[in-house]
């Protein structure tokens, strides 16, 4: 009898240990750490990351068996993924590859059982790379926000970020040293118990939940749980995938299920690296590149928000919803997805990190004062660019003041892979973005020690130490 996807899955996952990894994926697992740990660090004082870190105490005793990232406080696995993967994501300068938002919701449960197991870091690095992999693939068999149909970007019926249960169990099962058999039956189990893909809900409805488009913390906690269940015995459904009909495909309400993208190559050819990306900014990132031409034109002509008369901007098309149309700030996450607010924190020349939602900035009279002089249109050019580069995303912004008009454009935003070098972000940004993100947070010979195990993951014995060190001294 052949394999069903789920056990191709677990084959995979089983026989993708460290020494099994190209160079370029166990950096790229590493750069994708230090990134994550970097934006949970910045995010600790943030009031819904605070909602996660109070709910994590409740959840499952008291032995302290895994770390509340910047905190000086220790809970039970199930209670530090859950906060962490909210941590991660809540300033969404998370990294980001297809499906979307990836890493926030496969690296918290394996980092979770990594510490509380003292696994060596060469266990969580494999992962890692099966985790972004498998949920990479998972996203190019489904529908995707930015597909083009009859030439136009067409936004899924339903959409979210649910397929990275499968990977994040994944995860979570290599760090457990799980056997092939038992990892296939929790990615069954996983694929029963998914968060549903709630996304549209949350872009078409304002105010929007705070929550935004996914709870972070339920996907860890998911597969944590499919993990645990196989381990002590449940069976899960080996055909779930197989089964578009009445299976997965259909439980996420996919249009598209494209199962041979899942399988070409697996194990041999590793694609995420390709559009593996990461973020400046704490917004979404479709306005990433037009901040990249608005900062350069305010910086390079040094001009004051009160000079500014207006700000036109063309970018993503798809984004005339009301999430990212709202002008009404409520709360620091509404911040994030606003185009007009976004482009008004740019023009500010307030360095990317937790300082662009702070209360004062983000509810400060210059900001909203700004954000009325926004305007936003699609761009003309996005689909055939689009179609020519996954990474494109051509933008164009003209910014008037002092009687005249200054114009930026970019094809391509800053921190992802591209055609133009100078896009990449390097380890070395990564790193001062940690540096920057954790500053005030933990204390300088904390953030060298951080920076020096993750870049040297692999020779760690224990994750445990280096989770010490994003723990503040009480």
């Amino acid at each position: 009898m052949s394999q069903t996807l789920v056990e191709r899955l677990a084959e995979f996952s089983s026989r993708s240990g460290f020494a099994a990894l190209p160079d370029d994926v166990i950096e790229e697992c590493k750069r994708i750490l230090l990134d994550s740990l970097g934006c949970a660090l910045a995010a600790v004082a943030e009031p819904g990351a605070r909602k996660a870190i109070e709910f994590a105490s409740l959840l499952g005793g008291a032995s302290g068996d895994a770390t509340l990232i910047g905190t000086a406080d220790k809970v039970s696995i199930f209670g530090a993924a859950f906060a962490n993967a909210d941590l991660v994501n809540a300033l969404d300068m998370d990294a980001v590859v297809p499906p979307g938002h990836v890493t926030p919701y496969v690296v918290p449960g394996a980092l979770a059982v990594a510490e509380a197991g003292h696994r060596p870091g060469k266990d969580l690095i494999a992962a890692l790379a099966v985790a972004h992999e498998m949920s990479y693939r998972i996203g190019k068999a489904t529908d995707y926000l930015r597909d083009i149909k009859d030439g136009e970007v067409t936004i899924p019926p339903v959409y979210g970020y649910s397929s990275t249960v499968f990977g994040a169990t994944a995860a979570v099962a290599i760090v457990k040293g799980l056997s092939e058999e038992t990892l296939a039956h929790a990615l069954g189990i996983a694929a029963s118990t998914a968060p549903v893909n709630a996304m549209r809900a949350w872009m078409m409805h304002t105010p929007s939940t705070t929550i935004k488009y996914m709870l972070a913390g339920t996907l860890p906690q998911t597969a944590l749980t499919a993990a645990h269940l196989a381990e002590f015995g449940h069976r899960g459904d080996l055909r779930i995938l197989d089964d578009a009909e009445f299976g997965w495909p259909r439980f996420i309400g996919t249009t598209r299920w494209e199962p041979e993208r899942i399988t070409a190559g697996l194990g041999s050819d590793w694609k995420f690296v390709t559009e593996q990306a990461y973020k400046p900014y704490p917004h979404c990132r479709i306005l990433h590149a037009p901040l990249d031409a608005l900062r350069e034109i305010v910086e390079t002509h040094d001009l004051a928000p009160e000079e500014i008369d207006s700000i036109k901007t063309w970018g993503e098309p798809f984004v005339q919803q009301p999430v990212w149309l709202n002008r009404t700030i409520a709360e620091p996450r509404d911040a994030e997805f606003s185009i007009a607010h976004g482009l008004a924190v740019g023009a500010h020349r307030v360095p990317p990190g937790r300082d662009w939602l702070d209360p004062d900035l983000v509810h400060s009279r210059s900001v909203l004062e700004l954000m009325e002089k926004v305007s936003y249109e699609p761009h003309a050019d996005y689909v055939s660019a689009i179609s020519g580069h996954p990474a494109a995303r051509p933008s164009r912004v003209e910014v008037t003041a002092r009687g005249k008009t200054f114009v930026g454009e970019r094809s391509y935003p800053k921190g992802v892979p591209s055609p133009d070098p100078a896009t990449r972000m390097t380890t070395e940004d990564l790193v001062a973005k940690f540096q920057h993100n954790a500053d005030g947070v933990l204390p300088e010979s904390n953030v060298a020690a951080v920076v020096d195990a993750v870049l040297g993951l692999e020779a760690v014995a224990d994750v445990s130490t280096l989770m010490d060190c994003v723990r503040p001294p009480r």
